[in-house]
């Protein structure tokens, strides 16, 4: 298959995901009144910080796009200022846009805040944004670090705010048709479980090509790359491991 047609396979893929995951997230996170997003006035008021492709395609073009009558894209922030207009031009937006986080949240008083930045700067922005009173959708990995992790779930008793990490790999239709194997008991209860993923050498070798390769940024790819494998294991099984242990070699 040409690079380019599996590439573009892919990021329709993540879109359409992520759009499934909003939904879900909808009715977990967002408002609990039904009336939610049926008039102008009753908009959920969002805000995005990071502007790469996965925030101003995903979680910034592709939401506005499907789900514009309910959610209105209150701003943007980005330490890059050509990336934040052009990020705003693509995604359709008609907001204002900020290098300062904590300036965003004062002066737009968003509902809800997307974490869509390297992920070594999740923790941070997370925290900030419940400190600050709004809930967050944040990419996953959550954080690149078991520190930051404890940050984050400190942060979230405190405040009371609630926090869902958005995992794409969830929605694609032969891991949805897994779970629903599973969940209709189709080969009767798991005892045992050998979960081997493979990554290809064109996708797996495009993380290193980019900040994810870096392991102050990424966390590696056993943060990144391996927590999809992870959330789908607990996913399936409607369990959480007592204990955890990975190799890995180049």
């Amino acid at each position: 298959m040409p690079k380019k047609k599996k590439e573009i396979s892919r990021r329709k893929f993540i879109s359409s995901s992520a759009c499934a995951a909003l939904g879900v997230a909808g009715h977990s996170l967002l408002r609990s009144d039904p009336l939610w997003g049926s008039s102008t006035e009753n908009k959920l008021k969002v805000a995005l910080v990071g502007t790469g492709i996965r925030g101003s395609g995903t979680w910034g073009k592709t939401l506005l796009e499907n789900y514009g009558d309910v959610l209105e894209m209150v701003g943007l922030c980005d330490i890059n200022p050509k990336r934040l207009e052009y990020a705003k031009q693509y995604m359709g937006a008609k907001c204002p846009t900020f290098v300062d986080f904590k300036q965003m949240i004062d002066s737009t008083r968003p509902d809800t805040v997307i974490v869509t930045t390297t992920d070594c700067f999740h923790s941070k922005y997370i925290c900030l944004a419940m400190e600050m009173g709004c809930d967050v959708i944040t990419e996953k990995p959550l954080a690149t670090d078991e520190n930051l992790c404890q940050n984050i779930l400190d942060t979230e008793k405190k405040t009371g705010k609630k926090l869902i990490v958005t995992f794409n790999y969830r929605y694609s239709p032969d891991a949805v048709k897994i779970k629903e194997i599973l969940m209709a008991k189709e080969i009767g209860e798991v005892t045992s479980v050998d979960f081997n993923y493979y990554l290809d050498v064109y996708h797996g070798a495009s993380y290193f090509r980019r900040w994810h390769g870096f392991k102050q940024f990424s966390g590696s790819l056993l943060v990144h790359k391996a927590t999809h494998h992870y959330d789908l294991m607990n996913w399936w099984l409607a369990a959480e491991p007592v204990e955890v242990n990975a190799y890995g070699e180049l």
